[in-house]
């Protein structure tokens, strides 16, 4: 197998763009479906395609900052890493940029194993208690009061509660378990049935591909499905990873 080159041209400058239209598409339709959006008459057809919009932008604002922890998003400049990667983190779910970044290098330092945060070595295969293992662990007092005051912040500035739960609330929620299943539970659980974990993954990184096609890969998660060529390569950004396709 050979290997990716580190960046290719422009890598940082494409990257930043891109970041750029995910962080203004998710604060666009925010503003508008916070403060703006119509809830009656025939306008309530529009509710579901605006949150399943909504819900990719938050996954996309996440998948930013994670190119932004493997030094990606903006190669060479870790400074523009960082800021970038906390706004995206900040604007998702008020979480902290260092911790999240912390906790992704003790991921792929030792993945799929009881030293990887990200992985629930008593449910490897079950959905439900890994996911809320994982919600506890990432999402604690202080996002929470953090996102308290910021919902009261935008009550204070004319949301109303119903709005505010439609089309923030709802596709946090949705964008959470969307990275979770596709970038998390899919790529690293354990199968059905088999006795010995490392008998359903490739190697080492335990993690494996999910062989989607390229639209279905980037509505689904930006590509983060393609995970096993993520752990062998991680310093690829997302819009890289498909030409990397091992599966």
């Amino acid at each position: 197998m050979s290997a990716a080159p580190a960046t290719v041209p422009r890598q940082g400058a494409i990257g930043l763009a891109l970041a750029g239209l995910l962080v203004a598409g998710w604060l666009a339709l925010h503003v508008l479906g916070v403060f703006l959006f119509p809830l009656h008459g025939g306008w309530w057809a529009l509710v579901p395609l605006h949150v399943v919009a909504q819900t990719w932008l938050g996954v996309g604002l996440f998948i930013v900052a994670h190119d932004a922890m493997h030094g990606s998003l903006a190669p060479g400049r870790p400074r523009t890493n960082a800021w970038v990667g906390q706004l995206c983190v900040g604007l998702y779910a008020a979480f902290s940029y260092q911790r999240l970044h912390a906790s992704h290098l003790r991921h792929h330092a030792a993945p799929g194993t009881a030293d990887d945060p990200d992985f629930d070595a008593d449910a490897p295969a079950r959905l439900v208690p890994w996911f809320l293992r994982f919600f506890r662990r990432y999402f604690g007092w202080r996002e929470f009061a953090l996102v308290t005051a910021a919902l009261l912040a935008e009550l204070a500035l004319g949301a109303r509660p119903l709005h505010l739960a439609l089309f923030w609330g709802l596709p946090a929620l949705l964008s959470a378990l969307q990275l979770f299943v596709v970038g998390t539970w899919l790529p690293h659980r354990h199968l059905p049935g088999r006795d010995n974990a490392a008998h359903a993954f490739a190697d080492h990184h335990r993690a494996r591909t999910l062989a989607w096609p390229w639209l279905a890969s980037l509505l689904a998660c930006f590509h983060f499905g393609l995970h096993l060529e993520h752990h062998r390569h991680p310093h690829v950004p997302w819009w890289r990873l498909p030409a990397l396709r091992v599966g």
